[in-house]
């Protein structure tokens, strides 16, 4: 394997932090989870990285003012959010689009409630973030995927099923992930425009989860659903994001909800006036405006971090494990491996943590047809990404249970 780069080097010097005992769920949360608390932690989408230093100043300066009253949004939030998507995506956000959350997962629970009624069909493609199947079963929906297809050039979009379906199922929402969870897909302009196609043809509010957005590891750039949805689709569009994946601010709950057409919004506004007020994370915002105004190059070195890991990932398993495959890791920085080559379906769980001692999220949490993987955090120390690599590749030749 490659050395890991000095400037690379020099950012994990810098930014690791030791999380254990800190009540990290991905460390302190091991027994809760697993049942034990001496695996090796791999699972859970946070970092281990400090925040850029522009976040944590402008967290102590707030905190030294010393009051924390009720407080409102700033324009100058949305004005880092918006040059943000400018400059790095180029994608066009007007502010009286936005609302807000404390977070995509919550959101994701609101579009649901405000968008179908119990026991209506929400439509996603699996595997997906389980949350995705959490929202639509607690609120007493029922849930329809039009799966993700495993082809020769990677994970694609099944179109021709996703017609078939639209065409005898009467479905009001679609929930998309993109980039997606845990395949690792960015996808495309021209799959996004074929998506939107169908769904405006057949009416469908599209609820698009964007919040791996600027994590792009290789591949194509990351579009937005707001660049392609036009006409009708665009009429029919939510798009749900957040700085927490991108600078590991997920515990200081503020999210976006972007609403881009006028009359979709109005509805959102009315239905969210009958729940609760829409309360403002007032450290969250804090955070996030510095982090959108100065955390480019910092986020940078994280997918630098990112992309050796991967590296790591693919090299291990090609020379010790090559019947192992890893999806193509375009955005996010979570792997989905499916060792299945070696392991049975059944056996994953005793191998995984009894074998090699590790935490993962387990493939068949995404859906029952992806059993054999498990999606691994590469977000976090090389050193403990390698770890894991010679643990797994250790016992993957040898006989099974």
């Amino acid at each position: 394997m490659e050395k890991l780069p000095a400037d690379v080097a020099a950012f994990v010097d810098t930014h690791l932090v030791d999380r254990r005992n800190s009540n990290a769920v991905k460390w302190d949360g091991l027994k809760e989870e697993f049942g034990r608390d001496d695996l090796l932690p791999m699972w859970i989408a946070d970092t281990e990285f400090k925040a850029p230093q522009a976040v944590l100043d402008a967290l102590t300066a707030r905190v030294q003012e010393g009051t924390f009253g009720y407080s409102i949004r700033p324009k100058s939030y949305y004005d880092a959010f918006i040059n943000w998507q400018k400059e790095r995506h180029g994608v066009t956000v007007e502010p009286d689009w936005m609302r807000f959350g404390i977070g995509v997962v919550k959101s994701l629970y609101a579009m649901v409630n405000w968008l179908t009624e119990p026991n209506d069909p929400v439509l996603i493609m699996q595997p997906v973030y389980y949350p995705f199947m959490n929202a639509i079963k607690d609120l007493g929906r029922r849930v329809v995927s039009v799966d993700l297809q495993l082809t020769a050039d990677g994970w694609r979009m099944d179109f021709e099923q996703l017609e078939k379906t639209l065409a005898t199922t009467h479905i009001k929402a679609m929930i998309l992930c993109s980039p997606h969870n845990p395949v690792g897909r960015i996808w495309t302009r021209d799959e996004l425009n074929q998506l939107f196609a169908i769904t405006s043809q057949h009416d469908i509010t599209v609820v698009s989860d964007e919040i791996h957005g600027d994590l792009e590891v290789s591949g194509p750039k990351f579009t937005s659903a707001l660049q392609v949805a036009e006409g009708k689709a665009r009429r029919n569009l939510v798009v749900l994001n957040a700085p927490s994946k991108t600078f590991n601010l997920a515990a200081l709950l503020n999210s976006h909800i972007i609403i881009p057409d006028e009359g979709l919004r109005t509805k959102y506004d009315d239905f969210v006036k009958q729940l609760h007020p829409v309360d403002t994370s007032l450290m969250g915002q804090v955070a996030g405006e510095a982090a959108y105004r100065h955390g480019a190059a910092w986020l940078d070195q994280v997918l630098q971090v990112v992309r050796y890991n991967y590296r790591q990932l693919l090299d291990g398993l090609a020379q010790a494990a090559s019947k192992a495959t890893v999806a193509d890791l375009q955005g996010t920085y979570l792997a989905y491996v499916d060792i299945g080559a070696y392991v049975a379906p059944d056996h994953i769980k005793a191998f995984v943590e009894g074998i090699c001692g590790l935490a993962v999220d387990y493939g068949a949490w995404f859906s029952p047809k992806t059993a054999t993987y498990i999606r691994l955090n590469l977000a976090t120390d090389p050193k403990l990404v390698a770890k894991a690599i010679n643990r797994l590749t250790e016992h993957l030749t040898q006989p099974q249970m």
